[in-house]
This record gives C-alpha cells, sequence and structure tokens, in this order.
C-alpha cells in the first residue's frame, strides 16, 4: 500500500497509476479498501484505479477530530488534487455515497456509480420513534446522583450498532454525519449518476435510490433482487459488468 498525509491523517491507499482516466472507489462505514478490492482488480488494466482507506478506517489514521460530510468531501478533494487527479470517476458505497454526492455537488465529476448510497433523512417508523423517546428518557435520568458515571454505556444501548462499534473522535463524527440531510444537493449533481441497490436492503432502504433516481438529473436504477445492503459484494461479477457498461457507453478509458 502507498502513503500520504492529507488533512494532518497519514491515508494508506492503493493506485494502479498510469495516464488514464481515474476511478475513486470510496467503502462504507465501518468498512475500508478489503471491501472494494474486487471492484480495484476487475478495473485496474483499463483505468487508472485508486482504492482508499478512508480517515479512521483500514490502515490510515484514526480521526483526530470530529468530522462531517464536508470534512470528508475536502479530504478528498486535497488528496487528488495531491494525486494530480481532475473530473473523477467515482464509485462508492453506503456512507462513502456520501462523500461522493457531496463531491459531485461541488467539483467536476465524470461519473458516478453509487451502491447503497446513504444520505438522505430516514422516514421515522413507531420503533424508531420509541427508541427516541426512550432515549430522551434515558439522557434525563442520567443527570440523577449516581447515574452520571453510566452515561456512555446508557447512550451506547440506545445506539445503532455503528455507533456503539466505535468512540472517539469516531463516535461524534458518526452522530454528525448520519444527521446530515444531503437531499438538497442531489438536483445540483450533473455527472451521469448509476445507482445500484439491493431490494432487501434496510440500511439504505430502496425508496432512497428511487429518490436520488428522481432528484438527481441524469440518474438511472438497477436492482438486484432479493439481496441486501451489501449487494455490490455479493454479486460483484454482476456489479462489475454493469458498470463496465455504464463506463463504455461514455468512452472514457482514456484520460482527457
Amino acid at each position: 500500500m502507498l502513503e500520504k498525509k492529507i488533512k494532518n491523517h497519514c491515508v494508506n491507499y492503493v493506485d494502479s497509476k498510469g495516464d488514464k482516466q481515474a476511478i475513486v472507489l470510496l467503502h462504507g462505514w465501518g468498512q475500508s479498501s478489503e471491501l472494494m478490492a474486487p471492484i480495484y482488480e476487475h478495473f485496474k488494466n483499463e483505468y487508472r484505479v485508486i482504492n482508499i482507506d478512508l480517515p479512521g478506517f483500514g490502515y490510515s489514521d484514526e480521526l483526530k477530530q470530529t468530522w462531517g460530510v464536508n470534512d470528508y468531501t475536502q479530504f478528498l478533494r486535497a488528496f487528488l488534487i495531491e494525486l494530480k487527479i481532475d473530473n473523477p470517476v467515482l464509485i462508492a458505497h453506503s456512507f462513502g455515497a456520501r462523500i461522493a454526492l457531496m463531491y459531485a455537488s461541488k467539483y467536476m465529476t465524470k461519473q458516478l456509480v453509487l451502491t447503497g448510497a446513504a444520505g438522505l433523512k430516514p422516514k421515522t417508523s413507531i420503533s424508531t420513534k420509541t427508541k427516541i423517546i426512550s432515549y430522551k428518557m434515558a439522557k434525563q435520568l442520567v443527570k440523577l446522583p449516581g447515574i452520571k458515571k453510566h452515561e456512555e454505556k446508557i447512550k451506547s444501548y440506545f445506539g445503532s450498532s455503528d455507533y456503539k462499534n466505535t468512540s472517539g473522535f469516531k463516535r461524534s463524527s458518526f452522530v454528525k454525519i448520519v444527521n446530515e440531510d444531503l437531499r438538497h444537493l442531489l438536483p445540483m449533481i450533473k455527472a451521469p449518476t448509476l445507482l445500484i441497490w439491493g431490494d432487501k436492503d434496510d440500511a439504505t432502504p430502496l425508496w432512497m435510490g428511487k429518490v436520488m433516481e428522481k432528484e438527481i438529473p441524469d440518474a438511472g436504477l438497477v436492482v438486484f433482487e432479493d439481496d441486501d445492503h451489501y449487494a455490490y459484494f455479493h454479486q460483484v461479477k454482476r456489479f462489475n459488468s454493469i458498470v463496465q457498461v455504464f463506463l463504455d457507453s461514455y468512452g472514457i478509458k482514456e484520460n482527457d
């Protein structure tokens, strides 16, 4: 792996290099470049593919302060400038798609491939509403004498698995990021966008993909039947084949 220091964080990545159109892979929360490796392997000979461990994940440095989506986006911008990459193709999963959406709304982006993309506020179910009420009650409870020392345990109990599995700046970043609604950015994305979704995705439900297809000006949605949030990984050969057609249809192998 290669390493660069960007925004005060040492980050690890692989780069197939060459004077070709660049593809940048952005993994999901709690993951690393490892899950994107089959995509890297498929495209590395035809394109310049960069597969990165985002700050806080994999072999890259842990976060040194609380970051939001914009902080990660500015990191990506600085990273690509350092690598002399402009107008990239971004292939992103879940949390990585948050970064890709914001990046594409601000900077030139050749094409977007988003799978199980996060970024929209979820609809609030009855069970979620109940959990929110319980959490608010717990917040009041920790103010009582003798209970304060258990505050983090109580908060962790009511959090998601991603919340429970983090701490420090990573945890505060997670809270900040999941509360950011990026829907207002969708009409600002000019890059042709391919959306790939598992119809059984319960982390970023299919309705989110349909909203993105409707509100991103040039977007199309492909649904993988009977698959979940990791449909791209479970059916990686199918995923790569569909992405290959999408990229080839624009004839962008050469760096222009």
